[in-house]
């Protein structure tokens, strides 16, 4: 036993290891993964003096709970939520000293999906093709977090940021979710009328999306012309639309080939907000020609 080294308590409905993910291994269908909200996991790892490729966890919805078995700083971001140490209350947005032992919890979000929980040192799980974050949809790197699992925790070796989050660039959770679509490579497979619907259409998030792709229920799209494609490369930001006809946008854990046309595609950096939008929040779509 080691005192750089935590033990989940609550693991939460999904919390999951994470880390800029593993790039470069599309040509052997492994996709990147790697932490939705970037900018949260950014900002906590800044937080606690880590480098923004140290892996941090991240909850959904209900948080997590973890004992520490050595005094470490921590930082919670992401979406809102109360933050306790031994059912003391803390700063959420902040570094906070964790003494050994004691208990750290991210509670349920106020809004927003996503919590990112930094410790100093980073979780410093086993990497898998040089990343240590979760893809549930390949199952590479560790398992989402179960109760009674211990994590082992890197050497902290940078400067603790004094600001809290509110004092640093962050995008909160938005009310409504407003994606920039640059069209194609497969537009020309949907009618004018249906671009057209995507532009004005009423869509909102829908309750089935995941680290996979973000699902929308709203009005179908039309397609232009019968069948389906050749498998093709997938991107991350890809606006796939299956034969339903209502469109999924690809996040980080998407699969790195697809047969169902691509209308679309969402701009990486317009993404962070995606991570974070609950199901039932409105989205529009902005078509853009290239």
């Amino acid at each position: 036993m080691t005192d750089r080294e935590l033990e989940v308590l609550r693991a939460g409905p999904l919390t999951t290891v994470q880390d800029l993910g593993r790039s470069g291994h599309a040509h052997l269908g492994v996709g990147r993964a790697g932490a939705l909200d970037r900018g949260a996991h950014g900002l906590a790892n800044r937080l606690v003096g880590n480098p923004p490729e140290a892996a941090t966890l991240e909850t959904t919805v209900s948080g997590c709970a973890v004992r520490v078995r050595g005094t470490v700083t921590v930082a919670v971001t992401g979406a809102p939520c109360p933050v306790t140490v031994d059912d003391r209350p803390v700063a959420w947005g902040a570094a906070v000293r964790v003494p050994a032992g004691a208990v750290l919890q991210a509670g349920a979000a106020t809004h927003g999906l996503r919590s990112y929980l930094a410790f100093a040192g980073g979780i410093a799980v086993e990497p898998v093709l040089g990343s240590r974050s979760t893809d549930l949809l390949s199952g590479l790197g560790p398992e989402p977090l179960a109760v009674g699992a211990v994590l082992p925790l890197g050497e902290a070796n940078g400067p603790v940021t004094t600001a809290d989050a509110g004092a640093l660039p962050w995008q909160a959770p938005p009310r409504e979710l407003v994606l920039p679509v640059l069209l194609g490579p497969r537009d020309d497979w949907f009618t004018p009328a249906a671009l057209h619907t995507l532009a004005t259409g009423c869509y909102q998030v829908s309750s089935v999306s995941n680290r996979i792709g973000l699902r929308t229920a709203g009005p179908p799209l039309e397609r232009s012309r019968d069948g389906e494609l050749p498998s093709e490369g997938m991107v991350l930001g890809a606006v796939q639309v299956p034969p339903d006809g209502r469109p999924v946008v690809f996040l980080a854990d998407h699969p790195t080939t697809g047969g169902y046309p691509v209308v679309g595609v969402v701009p990486e950096a317009r993404l962070d907000a995606a991570a974070q939008a609950a199901p039932g929040t409105p989205v529009r779509f902005v078509p853009v020609r290239r």
